[in-house]
Order: structure tokens, then C-alpha cells, then sequence
């Protein structure tokens, strides 16, 4: 079918079609937050495995064995990062039904070519956006863990980590480097508006890695050079990745005018 589907249903269908869609996704959410927050055990080895010296990232670069102590202060703390913890791992596990019955729902309203670059763009920014988490937790919040759990003023000075100061952070730390993961889906659709081009891109290379440079520092606060490389390089390659999509998207764009 070329044309979008016949509008037969009112305004008050589409609105119990979208509670019912939200109610799914509220339901899928809840119940993966539920088996997250059953499997306490299993969800916190993985989530505060980054603060143990024998994490897989720190053999791989043969870190000095180092110990860090993290502590609880609020009497209700620990419950509330639980729950808080489970909800995250919750919306992450629902996410690919969650996009599934978001796309249910827009998709009939779409031309079958909008579907088909729709489904495109959907599924290339979720598997960025994943990537991104995972090159955080296993590369960057390693490295940010290790620097800033170990650094010290003065040896008469011990570093004692709040549970809630690691969960913030890594948190934080998975969505900014999601989102930033999603620097070549952006350039994509910008190019395919024409608002920018491959020309662009690569005039503006220099200023783009002091900018890379400069958020790098920022994610990982350190004076340490290879840090702050092995950190800039995953968002450099990002950046190169993205001139070539642009590229490619300006001559196709071209060969069908």
C-alpha cells in the first residue's frame, strides 16, 4: 500500500488505543523492574562490579590492585537505590518491547516508505544508544572509577565513596554517553534535511576534536593522557563515522534528483 491507511476511527479510538499502548508499557516496565529487583544479588554484582580492582577492564590494562570502600548514610538509602536501580534495569530490559508497541501505535498513520525509514532510524538509534551504555560501563566509568576513587589530596586522607554519589554517576554517565552515542542517527537526519553536508563536517574537523576533547575531560576528570585518549577516541571515531554516513546520504540524495 503507497498511500497511509483510511482514517475510520475518531479521535476518542485513537486515545483509548494510545492508554491501552501505555498501559502495556507501564505493565512490561514494572514487571522486568519486579524480576530486577527479585534478582538483588545478581543486579548489584553486575552494577558495582566497576569498583573492584578485578574488573574485567583493569586486568585488560593491568591496573594496580586498588580498594574501594563504598558506605551507606540515609537510613533509607540502600532500599530506595534498590528500587531506583531495578526500575533502570526494568526500563532497559523492556525497551525493545517498549519501541515495539510505540511503533504499533504511529506506524498505521505512516506512508510505507516513512515506515520503512522509521523502522531504520528507530532501530539504529536503540542499538547506539545500547552500545553507548556498554562502552560506558565497561571502558569509561571504569576509568572515571578508578581516577577519582583513588585520587587524594593527601595520603592522611582516606576516600570513602557514598553508594548513592557510584549510582549517580553511573547512571548519569550511561544515558550522556547514550545520547552522545547518538551523534551519527543525528547527522543522518540533518543531512538528509540539507542542513548539513560531508564539506561541513570535515571543515569543522579541528573544532570538533577540541570539543570532543573537552567533553572527554569533562566525562573523565583526570590528568591522566592515555585516560583521556582511550575516553576521546570512541567519540572521534563517532564523529568520522558521522562524516561518512553524510557523505554517503549527500550522494545518494544526488543520484535520485
Amino acid at each position: 500500500m503507497n498511500g497511509k491507511a483510511e482514517n475510520t476511527t475518531t479521535f476518542w479510538d485513537h486515545l483509548d488505543e494510545l492508554r491501552s499502548c501505555l498501559i502495556r508499557i507501564i505493565m512490561i516496565t514494572i514487571a522486568m523492574g519486579a524480576l530486577a529487583f527479585c534478582m538483588k544479588d545478581t543486579l548489584f554484582d553486575i552494577v558495582l562490579a566497576p569498583h573492584n580492582s578485578n574488573f574485567v577492564t583493569y586486568r585488560l590494562l593491568d591496573t594496580e590492585p586498588f580498594t574501594l570502600h563504598l558506605m551507606n548514610t540515609g537510613l533509607t538509602e540502600q532500599f530506595m537505590i534498590h528500587m531506583k536501580t531495578a526500575l533502570y534495569a526494568g526500563l532497559l530490559l523492556s525497551s525493545p518491547y517498549v519501541l515495539y508497541v510505540l511503533f504499533g501505535f504511529v506506524a498505521p498513520a505512516l506512508y510505507e516508505n516513512e515506515r520503512r525509514i522509521a523502522i531504520k532510524i528507530t532501530m539504529s538509534a536503540y542499538v547506539m544508544f545500547i552500545l553507548g551504555t556498554l562502552i560506558n560501563y565497561f571502558l569509561i566509568f571504569p576509568l572515571t572509577v578508578h581516577f577519582l576513587g583513588t585520587y587524594q589530596v593527601s595520603t592522611d586522607v582516606d576516600n570513602m565513596l557514598t553508594l548513592q554519589s557510584y549510582m549517580d554517576t553511573l547512571i548519569t554517565m550511561c544515558l550522556v554517553i547514550g545520547v552522545m552515542f547518538e551523534l551519527p542517527i543525528v547527522s543522518w537526519l540533518l543531512a538528509r534535511m540539507g542542513i548539513i553536508n560531508g564539506r561541513m563536517m570535515t571543515l569543522y574537523r579541528r573544532h570538533a576534536i577540541v570539543a570532543i576533547v573537552i567533553v572527554a575531560a569533562i566525562i573523565t576528570p583526570t590528568t591522566d593522557v592515555f585516560t583521556l585518549f582511550v575516553v576521546s577516541m570512541p567519540i572521534w571515531l563517532l564523529y568520522e563515522l558521522s562524516i561518512l554516513i553524510v557523505r554517503m546520504t549527500g550522494n545518494n540524495q544526488q543520484i535520485h534528483r
